[in-house]
Parts: C-alpha cells; sequence; structure tokens
C-alpha cells in the first residue's frame, strides 16, 4: 500500500517595498559598497516599513503560496511559523497570522531556530502530516530584522534584511516529497548570536536600553568558523539518510548568510556554484526567511523541474543547524 509521501505543493515570498542599498548604507554608518560587498555579497535588502510586523509579512507570503498550491486558506488546518523576530513574545506569530487568513482552530505555533527555523519548521510539519493529525500545513519563515538592528554597528546592519518565505505541504501518493530531514544544535555557542534583551534574563528597563541589548548582536568570526563545517556536516547528513550523495542533487538552497560561507560549502562538497541557489545580493540575510523566498524564486526562474533532487542546508543562532532533501 502506498502511504505517500509528503510534498511541497505550493510556494509563495514576499519582500516589504522599501530597498537599502549599500550606497544608502554609506551615508548612515562608515561603510562602502566594496567592503559590503566583497565580504558578504550583499548589494541590497528590503526594510519593512514601521507599520509592518513579522506577522503582515508571513500573511502575504503565505496567501501566495496557498494560492500556488490550488487552495483555499479554510483548507489548512496546521500553522508553523519560524521567526526570531516575532510581533510580540505572545501569542505566537502563528496565531496572529491565522486571524489574519481567516481560520480557526487549527494548530498553530512559533518555532524559534534563528535561520534554521524553515528546516525545523518543515520537519516538524512532515511528522504531523504523517501520522494524520493534519492534512495540509503551512510553514512560513517570516523576519523584520530591521527592528532589531543596531543601525550604528556597521558590522551588523549591513547584513540584515527583511522578508517572508512559505510552503504548503501535504501528504500525497508516490515517490516525490520529503526524504529524510536532519536537526542538531549546540547551546554551548549561544553567546555568539544573540539579542540579550527582552526576555526574562534581561526584561526591558531604562538600562538595557541604554546599554543596546535589545539588538542583534554577533560575534562575526567565530560564527563564520562554525557555520561552514556544521553545513558541510548537515548536507552530507541528511543525503546519507536517503541513501544519496552530493553528486545526487540538483540544486542546493542555502541560507543566506554570506557569500563566502556558501562558497566555502560548496569547495568542501566539491560542486559549482551552478548547483547552489544564490539571491543575497538583492535581499541579504533575512534568517528563518532565506530558505522560504530562495525556494519560491528558484521554484519560479525555473530552476526546479519535477523529480529535481533539491536539499537544504541552513545555520543558525543556537547554534541550530540541519537540512532537508526532497525530491520535487
Amino acid at each position: 500500500m502506498d502511504n505517500g509521501m509528503v510534498r511541497i505543493v505550493g510556494t509563495g515570498s514576499y519582500v516589504p517595498e522599501k530597498i537599502l542599498t549599500n550606497a544608502d548604507l554609506e551615508k548612515i554608518v562608515d561603510t562602502s559598497d566594496e567592503w559590503i560587498t566583497t565580504r558578504s555579497g550583499i548589494r541590497e535588502r528590503h526594510i519593512a516599513s514601521e507599520d509592518e510586523a513579522a506577522s503582515d509579512l508571513g500573511v502575504k507570503a503565505a496567501r501566495e503560496a496557498i494560492k500556488d498550491a490550488g487552495l483555499e486558506p479554510s483548507d489548512v488546518d496546521l500553522i508553523i511559523v519560524a521567526t526570531i523576530t516575532p510581533d510580540m513574545l505572545f501569542p505566537a506569530t502563528a496565531c496572529l497570522i491565522e486571524r489574519e487568513l481567516g481560520v480557526k482552530n487549527v494548530i498553530a505555533f512559533d518555532i524559534n531556530a534563528a535561520c534554521s527555523g524553515f528546516i525545523y519548521g518543515i520537519s516538524v510539519a512532515e511528522m504531523f502530516l504523517k501520522n494524520n493529525t493534519c492534512k495540509t500545513a503551512l510553514v512560513i519563515g517570516t523576519e523584520a530584522l530591521s527592528k532589531i538592528i543596531n543601525w550604528k554597528d556597521r558590522q551588523t546592519c549591513v547584513l540584515l534584511g527583511d522578508g517572508a518565505g512559505a510552503a504548503i505541504l501535504r501528504k500525497e501518493k508516490g515517490n516525490r516529497g520529503i526524504l529524510a530531514s536532519y536537526l542538531s544544535a549546540d547551546g554551548s555557542y549561544s553567546n555568539l548570536l544573540l539579542m540579550p534583551g527582552g526576555g526574562t534574563r534581561n526584561p526591558a528597563t531604562v538600562d538595557t536600553i541604554e546599554q543596546g541589548l535589545h539588538y542583534f548582536t554577533m560575534s562575526g568570526n567565530e560564527t563564520y568558523k562554525v557555520a561552514i563545517p556544521k553545513l558541510y556536516e548537515s548536507a552530507l547528513e541528511g543525503l546519507k539518510r536517503c541513501g544519496m550523495t552530493v553528486d545526487d542533487v540538483d540544486l542546493f538552497i542555502p541560507h543566506q548568510a554570506n557569500i563566502r560561507i556558501i562558497q566555502a560549502v560548496a569547495k568542501k562538497l566539491g560542486v559549482s556554484m551552478e548547483k547552489m541557489f544564490v539571491n543575497i545580493d538583492k535581499y541579504g540575510n533575512t534568517s528563518a526567511a532565506t530558505i522560504p523566498i530562495a525556494l519560491d524564486e528558484a521554484k519560479r526562474a525555473g530552476r526546479i523541474k519535477e523529480g529535481d533532487i533539491i536539499e537544504f542546508i541552513g545555520f543558525g543562532a543556537g547554534f541550530t543547524w540541519g537540512s532537508c532533501v526532497v525530491r520535487w
């Protein structure tokens, strides 16, 4: 009996209208287009308006994904939102998106795995669908990182952008769908990439605000050194779990943090950059949103064909990392 596989049957994405170029940043901090492009591969990024929060971006990406799947919002019975920039600590951004989509009584919750969040999200959704708890899952990666940027910190403000991507997952008959997932984390690195303020460790006070504890903070060199081997490990482990090798992959969709990281991982894997989908130049690092935005863009650009083997690989704060292999 064919129990079916969990497939991505629809994708969508949304980025805010406002574009901030490297030339614009030259007017804000001591930096240059050449410095940013050479070190990160980023040329521009999209910035949310004052009245746009993570849920607003996520709703728009979700509607696109639902439409792409040929479904209605009422068909969705599971909403998972991956984000490190929720509208508020509670309720979950997934519940806010549920409200805006006009649906009720669905399972809805957030995942905080930072830049690995979308991979964590689709892996969790697969479990719900496999055991028939749900029929249609909506997984969203959405970030409004510009809201937590210190625009005086030239090391971090040039890297981040806002946006959202979404995918619809369903279990269908056949051999197309998620073949394997690999997830991992190591909390001993938790002090290298974080926002120290705003939680119960450092609740908002005049002092925490004056100390800048409510901004995105990163130890760039240390993060870079760990990211490359963990992304490499994730790629190989995901493939190992479904009996495949790097040669079987038609397209890698990596987290878009830094072009040098992507290039280094490609070199370690022994694949050309043509096999790595890259759009960091247009959007910067949108954390949990990078992979679903890239997936939607790759699909619409004709880079993905039916039957292709695709692998998502991600790495983020925590540190968290993981991969997901899909037969499209």
